[in-house]
């Protein structure tokens, strides 16, 4: 009879451990398989891009994949954040990324996915917060946002709409500045006077006191305080 006990013992003991290594495998693989997920995979990140492309522009995402791009992680086109993911990816041309951009950009943001992408959202918002980043993307901004990438200067309407997106909330003189663009001589910006715009901003307090009418600014910017001085004269005046 002890033998018999003993036996029994064993094969339960056996039994157990078989149970146990079986459940240890289960929550292992459970485990792979969550990581594996949770890891940035790059054939899973160029298939995603392929959704967005077509079988004669295979490399390259336009504008009608942007827009469904877009739609996917439900941000509007015009969103500063999608200019901060450019920005990431180090795009060349707006509306655009190529297949090399893409993988640039997502494979540092370990994204490859749609819930990826929209998880690192507020990330990428907090980006503009850091003075240094900010002054980064508004300067790739100027290049990006170029149509006609061989000339030196931006055109007036797509420069009042960089303007708008990248300092329309911050500035508390941006709307008298577009007021200035628009009934002013120029039609075009060019680098220097866009680099100037953002100093200009940070620098100079609204009542115009610490601008230096001597200093190096853009002959722009000092038209634009004798005008902002003239208008605001004659709404004091009346």
């Amino acid at each position: 009879m002890p033998r018999s006990k003993r036996r029994a013992t064993t094969d339960m003991s056996s039994t157990d451990d078989d149970r146990y290594s079986s459940k240890r495998i289960r929550h292992s693989s459970r485990r792979n398989a969550r990581a594996e997920e949770n890891s940035f995979n790059q054939k899973r990140c160029l298939t995603w891009f392929k959704e967005y492309t077509t079988p004669d522009e295979p490399h390259t995402l336009g504008p009608e994949g942007m827009e469904k791009f877009c739609e996917d992680i439900g941000v509007e086109p015009e969103n500063v954040v999608m200019l901060v993911l450019a920005y990431k990816m180090q795009a060349r041309q707006m509306g655009f990324f190529t297949r090399e951009e893409w993988l640039k950009g997502l494979s540092e943001l370990q994204c490859d996915s749609i819930q990826k992408v929209q998880g690192r959202l507020d990330h990428l918002r907090c980006l503009l917060n850091d003075q240094n980043v900010f002054k980064a993307i508004y300067r790739y901004a100027y290049d990006f946002a170029r149509q006609d990438k061989d000339q030196r200067s931006m055109d007036m309407e797509t420069a009042k709409a960089m303007l708008q997106l990248l300092l329309g909330k911050h500035w508390p003189l941006y709307s008298q500045f577009g007021q200035f663009l628009d009934q002013s001589k120029y039609k075009v910006i060019n680098k220097d006077q866009w680099c100037n715009i953002l100093e200009f901003s940070r620098t100079i307090y609204n009542d115009l006191s610490n601008y230096d009418v001597d200093g190096a600014w853009p002959v722009m910017l000092d038209e634009f305080v004798e005008w902002l001085k003239l208008e605001r004269s004659k709404n004091d005046g009346s």
